[in-house]
């Protein structure tokens, strides 16, 4: 009887394994191993899709529902405000997203190229700034009938995961979309935000940084609908905006504070917590209808090849400034100056 109990106890150990395997995919997204990584660009392009105004579109990639902003630049164990400001020049808007990293100092995270050629023409990519993303790294909608001019080039993501089936998406829809139609009106007045450094909506809430496990997890909920409706491409459709952008005296903002902790390799610590990433794929896999859902495989998640080194687990700042909206210190710097902490 001890005997079958024994066996038993085994029995529903090795069943309730298998059903906490079943719920996890098999493998960690591939990482950049760089800051971008905690901003998916992919996440930014549908909701822009899905917005109505350039001022809207601010408020959803800082909705902390949606989970988009896993940034902290400048180390104050809370993420940061993304604006967005719109530059025109002739029929290309330039719509930038930044981070005020001090009341002087903004750090540019990607940019929105909307090029239109005609009412029924419209191209718009997403480009990661260098310094987050590194070189070319390009988001865009899957256009229908667009070949890759470069064979040899391949996706980043391309052996993490494929997508069932990929949507094209026309030129007339993209012209069609509701923020292109916005940004085309002819009485627009291009968009700057009114927030910035210590200046903040009433509903902004910042919280403490995930791991970019957690988030990674969070987010592969998603990747049908990524990759399945855009790509990434290393082809700039609007090659001109390149120089009006990052040539001298060009558009882009760069923060010293920014590059330092760069250099000094801060932002390493947000790869700490591989076991994190069950975890966050737990809390949005009922967000996404079942038909939109990758596949489920057995295996539990292994740790991304370009695994960071392990940081210490640490409380972090809980600090808050005079305006009570938790800026840390305020010294854009992270308090003395440690490096930033992630967690879950």
């Amino acid at each position: 009887m001890k005997k079958t109990a024994i066996w038993m106890a085994f029995f529903l150990a090795a069943v309730i394994q298998v059903q906490a395997q079943s719920q996890t995919p098999s493998q960690v997204p591939k990482s950049l191993g760089l800051p971008g990584d905690n901003f998916n660009l992919y996440a930014a392009l549908k909701v822009f899709q899905e917005s109505k105004t350039l001022e809207a579109f601010e408020r959803a990639i800082n909705d902390p529902e949606k989970k988009i902003n896993n940034l902290d630049l400048n180390g104050d164990d809370q993420i940061d405000y993304i604006r967005v400001e719109d530059k025109v020049k002739d029929n290309v808007h330039s719509i930038t997203l930044k981070v005020g990293l001090d009341k002087s100092e903004d750090q540019d995270i990607a940019v929105f190229v909307v090029t239109r050629e005609s009412e029924k023409k419209v191209y718009v990519q997403v480009v990661g700034d260098e310094d987050l993303y590194g070189k070319n790294y390009i988001i865009e909608p899957n256009y229908e009938g667009y070949e890759r001019p470069n064979p040899g080039f391949q996706s980043e993501f391309a052996e993490e995961y494929i997508p069932a089936a990929r949507n094209n998406i026309t030129y007339v829809e993209v012209a069609n979309w509701p923020i292109v139609q916005y940004i085309y009106v002819p009485a627009y007045n291009p968009w700057v935000s009114n927030w910035g450094w210590n200046r903040y909506p009433q509903w902004w809430r910042p919280r403490r940084p995930y791991s970019w496990h957690w988030y990674a997890g969070f987010h592969y909920n998603y990747f049908s609908i990524y990759f399945g409706y855009y790509r990434r491409t290393n082809v700039y459709r609007n090659p001109g905006w390149y120089n009006w952008h990052y040539g001298n005296n060009g558009w882009r903002s760069r923060s010293p504070i920014y590059v330092n902790r760069y250099q000094q390799g801060y932002f390493r610590t947000t790869y700490s917590r591989p076991q994190s990433f069950s975890v966050g794929y737990r809390v949005s896999r009922e967000r996404v209808p079942v038909n939109m859902r990758p596949a489920v495989y057995p295996p539990r998640p292994m740790p991304s090849n370009r695994e960071m080194r392990q940081e210490p687990h640490g409380r972090g700042s809980r600090e808050f400034n005079n305006n009570g909206r938790g800026r840390g210190n305020g010294n854009g710097r992270g308090k003395d100056n440690r490096a930033s902490r992630h967690y879950n």
